[in-house]
């Protein structure tokens, strides 16, 4: 079998084939210019291709309702050029097969639990640090849904006392995404976070936001295992910080093992590496196809 895979960040473009066991056989990656230029280059890479699924995970937000006369479509995203284009209905018009669809870190955490960190689980969840905060839910063995879709990017959490950047979400300012993300590492020390040292300030300042997402994460949804992705978790000297960070704030009230004594095996690197996003949007291509038979 060979299904067809779109990762869309607010970066780059990864497009893919791999198969039903999630291994990638080629891929090739592009700017996320705008929707004129990209779905063009989109093509010419499928083009004579024999696929028979297609995945897509995509920034959001984006409707996932099958009922919505908007399903396929990227809506209120705040990347120029974007906004209410019919990402499905794009791919529809040359791409003749069943395509999956939904947010890029849903598929991430689908494509986790079928072949990565979370293998064997019944619930992870998967948070990517990069150009934005974006959050996948996979729970009791199905991807989390609903109104729209998880958004936990955006929720509030408490300033730092000592860090006075005012966050960079146009929406919300200073919510997780606001002040967290690549961009505010970038604006609050004017350079991108892999110019900093491992032992520069802002690393604890990212731990003190990640771990009350985490620890809010863990109350609410009780996942068995929390996977962080995405560039700005390249820098694994946060890992442990964000552990430690998380265990203040739970402050002993979660007594499980995976906690207390656990925690480097609990919030995790992604198995599937830097192929994560990508092996999800395949992940989605083969949900998709097993829902058409």
């Amino acid at each position: 079998m060979r299904i067809g895979a779109i990762e869309a960040g607010g970066t780059k473009i990864i497009c893919g084939i791999g198969n039903e066991h999630g291994v990638i056989e080629k891929k090739i990656n592009f700017p996320t210019e705008s929707p004129d230029i990209v779905f063009p280059k989109i093509r010419e890479f499928f083009e004579g291709e024999q696929i028979d699924a297609l995945g897509v995970g995509t920034f959001g937000p984006i409707d996932v309702n099958r009922n919505s006369e908007t399903y396929g479509y990227i809506t209120s995203t705040p990347k120029p050029g974007w906004g209410n284009v019919d990402f499905v209905g794009q791919l529809k018009q040359y791409i003749h097969v069943p395509i999956g669809f939904d947010t890029d870190v849903n598929g991430a955490a689908l494509g986790e639990a079928l072949w990565g960190s979370a293998k064997g689980l019944n619930s992870c969840v998967y948070y990517t640090i990069g150009t934005g905060v974006g959050v996948g839910v996979y729970t009791e063995g199905k991807l989390v849904h609903g109104l729209l879709h998880p958004e936990a990017g955006h929720i509030p959490v408490r300033r730092h006392p000592e860090d006075s950047y005012e966050g960079f979400c146009p929406y919300h300012g200073d919510c997780l995404e606001g002040v967290a993300a690549g961009p505010a590492i970038e604006r609050r020390f004017g350079v991108k976070g892999h110019e900093l040292g491992k032992d520069h300030e802002a690393w604890k300042l990212e731990a003190y936001y990640l771990g009350q997402a985490l620890m809010s994460t863990i109350l609410l949804l009780s996942p068995e295992r929390i996977i962080l992705g995405g560039g700005v978790m390249h820098q694994e000297q946060l890992f442990p910080l964000i552990r430690e960070e998380v265990k203040r704030n739970l402050n002993g009230y979660v007594q499980h093992s995976m906690i207390l004594e656990h925690i480097d095996q609990y919030i995790i690197p992604p198995g599937l590496g830097d192929n994560a996003g990508l092996s999800g949007a395949i992940a989605l291509g083969l949900l998709e196809y097993n829902a058409n038979k």
